[in-house]
């Protein structure tokens, strides 16, 4: 079996491992209390906590660990806004972060602050001006993510941190992505990360805090972990992370340039390979790992279980592997095609003949399920026929992709300048009817209301 999800959890390092084992045996007293065991408990602790302070960029008594990386963010958000909540109860944050700083930031505007969501790129990076453009007299915190998680977009954290930093605003980055292949650039103030996401044990997070910075935990206090983490450590976990984060660090240079090249790879044949597919992601400010591509008139769900079938353990954002059937918010703001959507985020050490046989198999996998739904055999340029100057296509009640592979199956029936107006009541056709626009060089109209549903106009163009 090829797993190709460390975006989602990466395998235990073999060095992660062996500290859990060996800190089993040594960790499990309390590290509060003053007897031999618990001295014994608290020496790892401390080099625990200094060796990951050393690999963030920060003070060993800036750091505490969390019961996980969401928990972090949650816990990082709400402490830096009560800390300042006499400055305003604004929140940024971008249109592609984590689910937990979007909920998070969801239950402060519950309890009456307000969010400004900066929108991204194609590519899926803020453009650091516009980032500035949101900051007001009343912000109290500035949140962006460093490397996003579904489509690998490096993120200018340095140059919205300084923007920040002038406006007298902290900025808290969700490390979560990238921490395993080197510090967070720019003057941040506030950094969370998970353990899971570099091959350490999952249930260890990362929450720092620079000093000066305004910050009042929320919830009961608790003496441990300064108060900012309640409840008991769990020490081999803690361990093991530290452990290995040092480790997958020492390997980060060497190993980055060979997914590089892995990834790079799976980015140039994939178009070539499968017709009508968009990569999407910035092709070069991204992380090492991860490439995602979408295949129009492809079931997502379909998709991943048929490469399931074939020994690979891949992801998606799209819209049919959800089930709130609505397209991936991170796609969605990017405006990109979500249907058929898949990312790989290959671990380090990935063998070159994982991805070869990837590749072998991708096309054959995309075209059965092609087939399976009907969807048309070659989706190049159709011919312009005589036709109808105006087609409704009613996919009413039917999922993605059906509305556009619908849409594509008439589309040749209409002349040069002619519309087709699809009518659908499913979310995701609001995203994958322009992006199918987009890919086949026609112009999409916009969106009409309709008694059930929405009327999606689309004007062949060529």
């Amino acid at each position: 079996m090829s797993y190709f999800d460390a975006a989602s959890a990466a395998p235990l390092h073999p060095v992660a491992r062996q500290a859990l084992m060996a800190s089993l045996d040594e960790g499990w007293a309390d590290p509060a209390r003053l007897y031999r065991e618990g001295r014994r408990a608290r020496l790892l602790l401390d080099a625990a906590r200094e060796a990951a302070a050393e690999a963030v960029g920060c003070r060993a008594d800036e750091l505490v660990f969390t019961p996980s990386g969401t928990r972090a963010v949650h816990s990082g958000i709400a402490g830096a806004l009560a800390g300042r909540r006499r400055v305003g109860r604004h929140l940024i944050v971008s249109a592609v972060e984590h689910s937990s700083a979007l909920h998070a930031a969801e239950v402060h505007r519950a309890d009456g602050g307000s969010v400004t969501e900066v929108a991204v790129e194609r590519t899926g990076a803020v453009d650091p001006s516009v980032y500035a453009e949101a900051l007001r007299p009343d912000t109290a915190l500035a949140c962006l993510q460093s490397a996003n998680h579904e489509v690998g977009t490096v993120q200018p954290v340095a140059e919205v941190a300084e923007a920040c930093r002038a406006a007298g605003v902290p900025l808290l980055v969700d490390a979560a992505q990238s921490l395993g292949w080197g510090p967070v650039g720019g003057d941040w103030s506030l950094l969370t990360a998970s353990a899971h996401k570099w091959g350490g044990p999952p249930g260890v997070g990362l929450l720092v805090v620079r000093k000066g910075v305004r910050f009042a935990p929320q919830g009961p206090r608790d003496e441990r972990e300064m108060g900012r983490a309640a409840g008991f450590e769990n020490l081999p976990a803690v361990v093991a992370a530290a452990a290995s984060l040092r480790a997958v660090r020492a390997e980060a240079a060497q190993e980055a340039v060979r997914l590089r090249e892995l990834t790079e790879r799976i980015r140039a044949r994939v178009p070539r390979l499968v017709p009508d597919v968009e990569v999407v992601g910035d092709p070069e400010r991204r992380l090492p790992g991860i490439v995602t591509f979408s295949c129009l008139y492809v079931d997502g769900e379909t998709l991943l279980h048929e490469l399931d079938r074939a020994d690979f353990s891949v992801s998606s954002g799209s819209s049919c592997t959800s089930s709130t059937l609505t397209p991936s918010h991170v796609l969605r703001a990017m405006g990109v095609l979500s249907e058929g959507n898949i990312r790989l985020s290959l671990p380090p050490g990935t063998r070159e003949e994982d991805v070869e046989r990837f590749l072998a198999v991708l096309p054959e996998v995309v075209a059965g399920v092609r087939e399976k739904l009907g969807a048309p055999v070659s989706a190049g340029d159709v011919p312009a026929q005589e036709g109808d100057e105006a087609l409704v296509v009613d996919a009413l009640g039917r999922r993605c992709p059906i509305p556009v592979i619908e849409l594509a199956k008439v589309f040749g029936e209409v002349p040069v300048g002619g519309t087709v107006r699809v009518l659908s009541d499913d979310e995701a056709a609001r995203l994958d009817i322009p992006a199918w626009c987009e890919m086949r060089g026609q112009e999409y109209v916009g969106e009409e209301p309709a008694d059930r549903g929405s009327a999606y106009v689309v004007r062949r163009v060529s």
